[in-house]
């Protein structure tokens, strides 16, 4: 654990955003290890049940949150994504984008029940509305989402979008949002009608990833691959502030208890925000976590943390700069850090 005193003030736009991460104290509290040498994206975290879904290459691995460890696997898919949840129907939802599928599971069982072909291209983020009792499922190649009646489990829809779809919330009162990462603007979907009622700039915000929401307060958060989070209010579109973050990031998290919404830095760190009014935030905290953590789950009950990491080999070089060369996971070093606010 570590405690930095620092205070910062700049003004953005009209609002005042103060960075202070002085007497904010969190700390890893368990490194869990996960077999497998391949790549992650989302994690997925059913607080009343106290478990945490990981996407881990072709599987998804389920460890019990209070032992930390593993409690199941489920497999037979080609580079998993995402999770949803719909706890009041005992059912699981992942996408897999290299074979454009979404697998239904048991969550009682972890035993697949089917497959269903979505209506585009590399599905990737995904969720529940409970409100609708829809899946929605947003493919990246084909800037569109499959609509899925959770019940049935039947594609009711295919929504255009106007830019490639990231991460999605809810506010469980018939409104979706996704980010469009490549026009950096918000969507807004009526999980009703089914229809796309508003697109919102996120400027100056850049390239949107990850998306949380406080659904108390009607706003959300999405961070940017400018080093930026955005606050928008989810009503009418206006972005409320605009707090710094770190580097390399791609999802975030919102704890409506602790009213603090966490940024997950690949770079190596994990911003804390409070949101301590509706116009007013600040930087608790900048804590040391691990690079490649860049994604992210939270307990909204237990208010543990979760991002996921590996190691790796050093990055080939290689003749053209231009030339995108992934480096090599190291061996058995994949594991879930499990980080406890010390309040």
């Amino acid at each position: 654990m570590k405690t930095v005193h620092l205070i910062l003030f700049f003004l953005v736009g009209s609002i005042l955003v103060s960075a202070q991460t002085a007497g904010s104290k969190y700390k890893v509290v368990n490194k869990i290890h996960l077999s497998g040498d391949t790549g992650w994206d989302y994690l997925y975290s059913d607080d009343q049940a106290g478990r945490l879904y990981v996407s881990h290459g072709s599987i998804v691995q389920i460890i019990n949150e209070n032992k930390g460890e593993l409690v199941g696997t489920i497999s037979g898919m080609k580079g998993v994504h995402g999770i949803a949840i719909a706890s009041g129907l005992s059912k699981g939802f992942i996408s897999s984008g290299r074979d454009t599928l979404v697998t239904v599971f048991d969550t009682k069982t972890l035993k697949t029940i089917d497959k269903i072909i979505v209506t585009g291209l590399n599905p990737d983020a995904i969720l529940y509305d409970s409100f609708s009792k829809k899946v929605f499922v947003f493919n990246g190649k084909t800037k569109n989402a499959t609509v899925i009646d959770a019940v049935t489990d039947k594609v009711i829809a295919t929504i255009p979008l106007e830019g490639k779809p990231e991460f999605s919330v809810s506010d469980d009162e018939g409104k979706v949002f996704v980010n469009l990462e490549d026009v950096s603007k918000i969507c807004a979907i009526n999980s009703t009608t089914l229809k796309v009622e508003h697109v919102w700039p996120l400027s100056p915000g850049e390239e949107p990833s990850g998306l949380a929401i406080d659904k108390e307060n009607h706003l959300l958060f999405s961070v940017c691959g400018n080093k930026k989070m955005t606050v928008t209010n989810a009503e009418n579109g206006k972005i409320i502030a605009t707090v710094p973050i770190g580097e390399d990031v791609d999802g975030t998290a919102f704890d409506p208890k602790l009213k603090c919404v966490y940024s997950a830095n690949g770079e190596g760190n994990l911003t804390v925000v409070k949101e301590e009014n509706n116009t007013h935030f600040k930087v608790l905290a900048t804590i040391p976590t691990q690079k490649s953590a860049r994604t992210i789950a939270v307990n909204t009950i237990t208010h543990h943390i979760y991002l996921p990491a590996a190691d790796f080999e050093p990055t080939p070089k290689t003749e053209s700069d231009n030339s995108k060369v992934r480096p090599k996971i190291i061996p058995n070093s994949f594991v879930i850090l499990d980080i406890k606010p010390d309040n």
